[in-house]
């Protein structure tokens, strides 16, 4: 199927980039609304009991859970200034369609003088209004982002800040389409400059570029599309926009490479390319589809969060590959050796008085000299990398996990403003109250305020609003409060002075479930849509983590036709991504660098992040396992079958393949790295983490830990039971021998001791022998 794609496209290249062009520009037009259609958070379900409950009281109760909060203040909140503001403001919203249960500190004072209380500040200069905005996740974000629009600012000495839930998930909105612009704009130029230090040449540097843009385009109308027909999450914007520029970057580097080799071999520019597709090409299939089955295996959690990126993930990686296979033959067909144009180096080195480039031997290559004094010191190196890796993992053992609030975003958000103020300045953070519904009761008000007054004993709850009364402390402060009770049932609001994400918030939440209720209680509110939301995610953590170690073991076999490799590659994995998320936690829940990296931390970490993370890793990872397997395989089956043909073989696969592999980890941590540009700490946390994992593949795994495991393994790497390793022969991916090139016909010639003359011009291009050796991909 490659080569027939690779024909198609050599035969028809102008149709066939001119198609492409237009693709980009409509996908790139239909997906430049995207943001406008996705959910602020895909954390939740309607299944959670926390979620019935609050569907509960806003069906019943309108009003009863509000998710917008407007923060009026001044020199005093009874000042005739700032209540004719916040009078002019709860008149407005009053009068708007979108928006129910309107209440202020300045109209509950006379009904409802405990309720006043908790939304008026310590100090008396801020008041609150509550409301609820009606509609979709969408529509409630929309039109959250034109009240802050209208009502954000400065009036007369009286500042107006907009925030609750719908307040900050419009701010997080509005701050990821800025930051997406921001990271693309220094992502896209900044791996131009490093292809072209890779390439030497501009026109072969601008290949991936080129194809990378066209993913970009192509992530925005898949997003655009997966909202028409479900909930898609407004982090997946920058995150598969990321993912699609990284692969296609990466994988059009690794078919140019192979190209512009196979043309300093001889071979004319037709049969370079189809020779590219073949080998390079069939080698970037195989590594999209276990990034793209890695992705799928998040569809198990039901959370838009984590499906949107699994459907939209995976067509990212098509889009990646597709464009790799296919667009790149076409281009490369026109260029012919033109590939090669403006070749900075050469200009470079005679400015600085320095002769041609000298092609050294693999023997005498920085990463062969690197694996051979590692195999001469496996057992050390192994326990120590390992102690190292498993040490900075350690904070995560301690790790906090709970949903993203207000302090995600810069404190120059109207929303992170008010909701510092609430935790700071007020008696009770009314944005984190919890909420119980009793559907279905009809019982005397009697037994709603026996409940309400155990409620209010339990610690840390500032006060209890039922149908009966008010109680703090279980002491009644008021009474004849009876529109918290209706037909339908009843509903309790129980004030916190607790961080509701907290350990304590935790356990407070725990001990209002334990007071006997006098029905079917449903707690609601943040804490109990946290507490539900990781009872549910934590569930599916098994499930999702044995599909991808399952389906890695598949593949690699497969690919490697040994059972022993594969457990190999599934435990270096895990090594490195136990150090990454132990420095996630080091960094992000605890504190550490948090100013320098511009984030609030919170004592938590969102747990979303940490199982996108392993998903990602995980599957980038195998990219590189895939592609120094493959060389290492090619150089143990051209050899002896000895032990010591197996350690030459690790080291000559390493000495090939460091180059590429580092300079392709380098390329997708810029791009990732300027992710973590953003002012919203999940994408701080998701590009530096992701960052920090493909460095420490590329580096401490590949060139330290998985020579001197294949070292200490010896012959034993390649072992497999006689009846998987007859199955092998028949459904397994083998390698391509034929014609593959320099280094495989100096190995059928028993030549094994310097490059040729071949490899020595392809290097002067930038490719060296890395190139070669990222195109030995399998066949089935």
């Amino acid at each position: 199927m490659l080569t027939s794609l690779a024909r198609f496209a050599m035969a028809r290249p102008r149709l066939v980039l001119v198609t492409a062009l237009l693709l980009m520009i409509i996908s790139g037009g239909f997906g430049a609304s995207a943001r406008e259609h996705m959910v602020g958070g895909g954390y939740l379900t309607n299944d959670l009991e926390s979620v019935r409950a609050n569907g509960f009281i806003y069906t019943n109760f309108p009003g009863g859970n509000p998710n917008l909060l407007v923060m009026v203040s001044g020199d005093s909140v009874d000042s005739p200034a700032v209540r004719d503001q916040a009078q002019t403001l709860t008149d407005e919203l009053s009068q708007d369609p979108t928006v129910i249960g309107v209440q202020s500190y300045w109209t509950s004072g006379a009904e409802r003088p405990d309720l006043a209380t908790q939304l008026k500040s310590k100090d008396g200069k801020r008041g609150l209004i509550m409301a609820t905005l009606t509609g979709s996740d969408t529509a409630v974000q929309n039109r959250a982002a034109l009240l802050s629009q209208q009502y954000n600012g400065d009036h007369d000495g009286v500042q107006v800040r907009v925030g609750g839930m719908a307040g900050s998930f419009s701010d997080i909105n509005n701050q990821v389409q800025q930051d997406l612009l921001l990271a693309e704009t220094i992502a896209v130029p900044v791996s131009g400059l490093l292809l072209i230090l890779v390439f030497g040449s501009v026109i072969a540097a601008a290949l991936p570029i080129g194809v990378g843009l066209f993913s970009i385009a192509a992530t925005l109308g898949i997003l655009r599309g997966l909202t028409k027909i479900m909930d898609v999450s407004i982090f997946a914007l920058n995150m598969t926009s990321a993912l699609g520029l990284a692969l296609a970057i990466d994988y059009s580097l690794f078919i140019v490479s192979r190209y512009r080799e196979e043309l300093a071999a001889g071979r004319d520019s037709r049969a370079a390319v189809l020779r590219s597709v073949q080998t390079a090409g069939r080698t970037v299939v195989f590594s999209g589809l276990t990034v793209a089955l890695a992705l799928a295996a998040l569809a198990v959690f039901p959370q838009p969060f984590f499906k949107s990126f699994a459907y939209a993930g995976v067509a990212v990686v098509v889009a990646a590959v597709a464009a790799s296979v296919v667009l790149l033959p076409a281009a490369l067909v026109l260029l012919g050796d033109r590939v090669n144009a403006w070749d900075l180096r050469t200009p470079f080195r005679r400015l600085l008085g320095r002769g041609p480039v000298v092609v050294k031997p693999p023997e005498q290559t920085f990463w062969y000299k690197l694996v051979t004094a590692v195999m001469r010191r496996a057992l050390p190196v192994a326990v120590i990398a390992a102690g190292l890796l498993i040490t900075l993992g350690s904070p995560f053992l301690t790790a906090h996990f709970g949903t993203p609030d207000d302090r995600v975003i810069s404190t120059t958000a109207s929303s992170r403003q008010v909701g510092d103020a609430l935790r700071q300045d007020f008696g009770a953070d009314m944005a984190s109250s919890a909420v119980v519904a009793l559907p279905g009761f009809q019982g005397a008000p009697g037994e709603l305020a026996t409940y309400a007054q155990g409620l209010s004993k339990v610690h840390g709850v500032a006060a209890v609003l039922s149908g009966s009364g008010i109680y703090v402390n279980g002491a009644a402060m008021a009474s004849g409060i009876t529109e918290m009770i209706q037909p339908a049932g009843a509903y309790l609001t129980i004030v916190t002075k607790i961080a509701p994400f907290s350990a304590e918030g935790k356990q407070q939440l725990a001990d209002l479930r334990a007071v006997p209720a006098p029905g079917d209680a449903l707690f609601g509110g943040a804490g109990a849509l946290n507490q539900d939301t990781m009872d549910s995610v934590i569930s599916r953590i098994p499930l999702a983590a044995g599909l991808i170690a399952v389906i890695t073991l598949i593949l690699l076999f497969l690919f490697t036709g040994s059972v022993v490799l594969p457990l190999k590659a599934l435990v270096l994995n895990l090594l490195s991504l136990t150090a990454t998320f132990g420095a996630m936690i080091w960094i992000f829940e605890q504190g550490h660098l948090s100013s320098l990296l511009g984030f609030t931390a919170t004592g938590s970490i969102d747990l979303f992040m940490p199982i996108l993370m392993f998903c990602l890793a995980f599957g980038m990872s195998m990219d590189y396992e895939v592609f120094l397997l493959s060389r290492i395989r090619e150089e143990w089956l051209a050899s002896d079958r000895s032990p010591e043909a197996n350690t030459r073989s690790v080291a000559l696969g390493v000495a090939r393949t460091g180059r590429i592999f580092t300079a392709a980890a380098g390329l997708m941590a810029v791009v990732l790295l300027s992710v973590a540009t953003s002012e919203v700490a999940p994408m701080k946390l998701f590009g530096i983490g992701l960052a920090l994992a493909v460095i420490s593949d590329a580096t401490i795994i590949r060139g330290l830990l998985a020579p001197a495991l294949m070292r200490l393994l010896s012959t034993g790497n390649w072992w497999a039971p006689k009846p998987l390793a007859a199955l092998h022969k028949r459904i397994g991916f083998e390698e391509d021998t034929s014609g593959a090139g320099p280094v495989a016909d100096a190995h059928r010639q028993g030549g094994e001791q310097h490059q040729s003359a071949d490899d020595a011009e392809a290097d002067t291009h930038g490719i060296g022998e890395g190139g070669r050796v990222m195109g030995s991909g399998p066949r089935v």
